[in-house]
């Protein structure tokens, strides 16, 4: 399997491993599955930072390292994935949810997240909690 982390997945893994259930915890540490974790996640924890609504604890500055730590690599966001970010069909306003989504549609990822504006959505995802 090939995941996308979404980005309170990823802040989750990184500072409050516990509220990841084990089983999901099990499936993003085998090895014989890819992590990914997008740029727009980065811009989403700076943006948010920034403004004040998430303590960041450093992780901006050691963002490289951090995500390297849980086995993940960087999806960098192309262009194909900014034209049906915004242009999906999509009564959702997150232009960070959007390009995640796009991501895990276009790249064919599994779409690590709890968000349930994103049930109805054809990208697969684990929402198991």
């Amino acid at each position: 399997m090939r995941f996308l982390l979404d980005t309170h997945v990823l802040l989750w893994l990184l500072g409050q491993p516990e509220r990841v259930p084990d089983d999901v915890r099990v499936q993003l540490a085998d090895r014989r599955h890819e992590i990914f974790v997008s740029a727009i996640s980065a811009l989403e924890v700076a943006t948010k930072s920034r403004l004040g609504r998430l303590d960041s604890l450093g992780l901006l500055e050691g963002w490289a390292g951090r995500t390297a730590d849980i086995g993940a690599v960087e999806l960098s966001v192309r262009a194909d994935h900014a034209v049906h970010a915004g242009s999906m069909p999509w009564d959702h306003a997150d232009p960070f949810d959007r390009v995640l989504v796009s991501q895990a549609l276009i790249d064919g990822l599994t779409l690590v997240t709890v968000d349930r504006m994103m049930v109805d959505l054809p990208a697969p995802r684990i929402v198991s909690w």
